[in-house]
């Protein structure tokens, strides 16, 4: 896998993670790597004897993990997320304290919002909770983003979203969330570092998450066996017999057909009577040899002892029990929305309310991308929202003075 231009960008093998598969730190510390497009070797001391002693060597006889070594020789013992940030170099504490305009969330929606306002002159922070790029950086391939005739890898195209908005001088933040906001007179925002900021105006575009199986044994094994981005994990499922995909629409048929070249053989498991993704994308997985579709069939439990077991499926009354080596769970997303509750309105969904100018019931903050309610969840779609809510957030910093408004002569 290639990396470019991420904040924190290491070479292969120079990072290295010492773990085991049923460690939930170890899962943790993984997915921030695999979020931020970091590299690094993997090293189950669970099968390496050798790599066991050598943790309890460094560790003076312990066995604390993951035990990460660092590219400079450094070791990290059972880092926290922010801890793991701050030795890779990732930035997550802000620069100053007040802002003209401070973006919550670092996708597609809110990069792009960035660039435009860095061009207006507006000075801006984005705040991302996880990597910058979003969801869209960890897609395998972009086929319809305008301009990419040939499609795209979705870690390039959001790395020149990224690199775009550091040559305007942005001020971007990752791997760090965003607790409480209030708006009194000015957006204020309390990090999860500790840090508080305040701005006179700010859009939201926090993105959405993948939704859950919520059945029994999922929990467990998420990182292990259950996983939601075949970018980050296909990999480590290279020369499978199985594996299976749960989900019927885009994401389910796109990152299936991507699992492919690790598998032997991809199960798509669709609860619904017809898969929901486009009729390209169903032609593709229907005539692919490698691919076997279950339709009606639905998951009632997941069981393992430390990796999955048993994968029990029900269909049209039938229980089946089967025993993939992985799960990858596309079944729809869910907005990123809880710490706005109170804040602003949301939909019965949590999806972020707003009227034809992106403009929550807050005058001073806006809203674009995935999180909004009644946005189409596309890439290109949540860039153009993202601008378009900068073009209405200039206005309002301009009719209230927080911005000059140009002459007629420019």
């Amino acid at each position: 896998m290639a990396f470019r231009d991420w904040p924190g960008q290491i070479g292969m093998a120079e990072l290295k993670v010492y773990g085991a598969p049923w460690c939930p730190d170890c899962r943790r510390s993984k997915a921030f790597l695999s979020e931020h497009r970091i590299d690094y070797d993997w090293i189950d001391i669970d099968q390496d004897a050798d790599a066991l002693a050598y943790v309890e060597e460094l560790q003076n006889g312990g066995r604390s993990i993951p035990t990460l070594i660092l590219p400079d020789g450094g070791m990290l013992i059972e880092p926290s997320d922010q801890q793991l940030a701050q030795a890779l170099g990732i930035q997550v504490r802000p620069q100053r304290h007040f802002y003209d305009l401070a973006i919550v969330g670092g996708g597609p929606a809110g990069l792009a919002a960035s660039i435009y306002a860095a061009r207006e002159g507006i000075d801006t922070v984005v705040i991302e909770r996880s990597a910058l790029g979003g969801q869209a950086g960890l897609t395998n391939r972009i086929d319809n983003y305008p301009g990419f005739p040939d499609g795209v890898d979705g870690d390039d195209l959001m790395s020149r979203f990224v690199a775009q908005a550091r040559r305007f001088g942005v001020e971007l933040l990752s791997a760090v969330g965003v607790t409480a906001m209030s708006a009194p007179a000015d957006v204020e925002i309390e990090l999860s570092s500790g840090d508080q900021i305040a701005a006179h105006a700010s859009i939201l575009t926090p993105g959405t998450t993948y939704r859950r199986l919520g059945v029994p044994g999922e929990d467990e094994l998420i990182g292990v066996s259950v996983h939601f981005c075949s970018t980050c994990d296909g990999p480590f499922y290279a020369g499978a017999r199985q594996l299976a995909v749960i989900g019927g629409g885009n994401s389910a048929l796109e990152e299936g057909l991507f699992l492919t070249q690790f598998a032997e053989q991809v199960h798509i498991i669709q609860r619904g009577s017809e898969l929901t993704g486009s009729a390209v994308l169903q032609d593709k997985v229907r005539s692919h040899p490698q691919i076997e579709l279950s339709l009606n069939t639905s998951v009632s439990s997941l069981e393992g002892d430390g990796t999955l077991s048993t994968l029990t499926l029900q269909s049209n009354g039938e229980t089946i029990r089967t025993a993939p080596d992985g799960v990858f769970v596309f079944i729809g997303l869910r907005p990123n929305t809880d710490f706005l509750r109170g804040v602003v309105n949301l939909d019965e969904r949590g999806f972020i309310k707003t009227d034809q100018r992106f403009q929550t019931n807050v005058e001073s903050i806006y809203a674009a991308g995935d999180a909004r309610a009644g946005s189409t969840k596309q890439l290109g779609a949540a860039a153009g929202e993202g601008i378009t809510a900068l073009m209405m957030t200039r206005e309002y910093l301009r009719a209230h003075q927080h911005i000059r408004t140009p002459s007629t002569d420019e």
